[in-house]
């Protein structure tokens, strides 16, 4: 197997586990609606971190350099975003179930992959920690083996967050258990929301 690929799923895996905002979002969308939503929000942040690993792969300190001096604006731009869908998710938790609301669009595959890309693309750390590891593999080649290993570890792993989400929700299937999942999720990202804008 190629090192470039060996290195790319190293450091797929190495961004990807922490548990983070984006963690908890696909956790809690699989257990308030389904695995197929999670693990669209899953291959959401995957293909963000993909995306992030071939930018670096190709611009390498150009595009760090570029990114450090706009760090702060991303961070509380991604900090405001997750407050909102932390006060949605809150808000969420004391409807009762059945029919969606007129006007509320339902969670659909395809808007939770886009929700969490986008989310996950507004964060510049991300970015930073691959072009410093390519920086680090400077002259190894292999680049798109290493992309590819990056979104497949990546993926695995939000996809076994989105299972177990979708495995909580089957147990907590009762009004009370929903809403203390969504309770829960909600002051969670509220919470690493908050600490995107205290100082490291």
């Amino acid at each position: 197997m190629s090192a470039a690929f060996l290195a790319g799923v190293v450091a797929g895996y190495g961004v990807a586990l922490p548990m983070g905002a984006i963690g908890v979002l696909i956790a809690g969308l699989s257990a308030r609606t389904s695995l197929r939503v999670g693990a669209a929000a899953g291959l959401g942040a995957a293909t963000a971190d993909g995306i992030f690993a071939a930018i670096a792969v190709a611009g390498g300190a150009a595009v760090a350099g570029v990114i450090a001096p706009i760090a702060g604006p991303l961070r509380w731009v991604a900090a405001v975003v997750l407050l909102i869908i932390a006060a949605l998710t809150a808000r969420a938790a004391f409807r009762p179930p059945g029919p969606a609301a007129a006007g509320q669009r339902p969670a659909t595959p395809w808007r939770a992959y886009a929700g969490v890309l986008g989310l996950t693309l507004l964060n510049p750390a991300t970015v930073i920690y691959f072009a410093a590891l390519v920086l680090g593999r400077a002259g190894e080649g292999g680049g798109v083996l290493f992309v590819a290993g990056v979104f497949l570890a990546s993926a695995t792993w939000q996809l076994a967050i989105a299972g177990g989400g979708s495995l909580i929700g089957h147990w907590l299937t009762g009004p009370r258990g929903r809403t203390l999942t969504a309770l829960v999720s909600s002051l969670v990202i509220a919470i690493l929301a908050v600490g995107l804008l205290l100082p490291a």
